[in-house]
């Protein structure tokens, strides 16, 4: 008799210790699964993993895709010109026409033909910047500008991957975000929200692929557009040179501006564009190019 009271005992505290092992368990693991990266560091890590070069010269192939009825697809080559931490250069040679974008210290130039056209950006200029941002705090800065709430970060699911969502609560898609690989801190997508669009959904999503590594650099050697879940855009880079030099000149806004004629275009075109979208004065702005 004493034996099977011994033996009830001893089994009741095993099932007590497994239960209490099990609870102690659970409470770990959802403890550590449940803290998130804050969104800054993400970006420092984000920053460190695409490397710590000077600059970037690439070559690629630019499609648009034109979603009226005519469905043309228009290919052009571009060379872009990064210079980090905050200067960019974008040089488009077409058969009719000849474009050159300057992004440098948060100012843009639009040239078409030896004149000034724009002295605005839109969103699809954007794209560049999570590669061209070298600093943590200028990165942040410009996120904020274009409505990334840096300061909240969740994980999310993407093409059945886990990664880092700066800027929203997933499963949240109603605001500006920006999503990182888990696993290499890359980013994957960008979600940029056009709220000044209160009328009609206003969504352009980019999509970042094909992280290829060059002399200490990783470069996205395919990059997508959707605009409203529409594939709009597409770009393809074929050549990479890591820390080539470049003249001043090329990101100099003012010295542009003084080359090229001439100012009044730049009012003709906000005053024609007016009323217009980004997405709308963009495809406007390109076919300028294959007309």
């Amino acid at each position: 008799m004493g034996l099977v009271v011994v033996g009830t005992k001893y089994n009741y505290l095993q099932k007590l210790l497994a239960f209490f092992s099990f609870i102690i368990f659970v409470f770990f693991y959802t403890l550590v699964n449940a803290y998130v990266i804050p969104g800054p560091h993400l970006l420092e890590l984000m920053i460190e993993k695409l490397g710590r070069v000077k600059s970037l010269l690439i070559s690629q192939k630019l499609s648009l895709y034109d979603v009226s009825p005519e469905k043309n697809i228009v290919e052009l080559r571009e060379t872009l010109k990064y210079n980090f931490p905050e200067e960019f250069r974008s040089d488009i040679q077409s058969e009719n026409a000849k474009r050159i974008y300057v992004f440098s210290s948060g100012i843009a130039l639009t040239i078409i033909d030896n004149k000034i056209v724009s002295n605005t950006e839109t969103r699809f200029d954007c794209y560049k910047d999570v590669m061209l941002y070298r600093s943590r705090i200028l990165l942040q800065n410009r996120l904020s500008i274009l409505g990334v709430d840096v300061s909240v970060s969740s994980l999310g699911r993407f093409k059945d991957k886990i990664a880092y969502v700066i800027g929203a609560e997933y499963p949240d898609e109603a605001v500006s975000q920006l999503w990182l690989d888990k696993n290499t801190f890359q980013p994957v997508r960008w979600i940029i929200i056009d709220k000044e669009n209160k009328s009609n959904r206003d969504v352009l999503e980019i999509r970042y692929g094909d992280w290829k590594h060059t002399n200490k650099a990783w470069y996205p050697m395919h990059i997508e557009f959707y605009h409203n879940d529409t594939l709009v855009r597409e770009i393809y880079a074929d050549k990479i040179k890591v820390n080539p030099s470049f003249s001043e000149e090329l990101f100099d806004i003012e010295y542009l501006k003084s080359t090229y004629l001439n100012r009044g275009s730049v009012e003709q075109d906000e005053e024609d564009s007016q009323g217009l979208s980004d997405i709308q004065k963009t495809i406007k702005e390109f076919k300028k190019l294959y007309e």
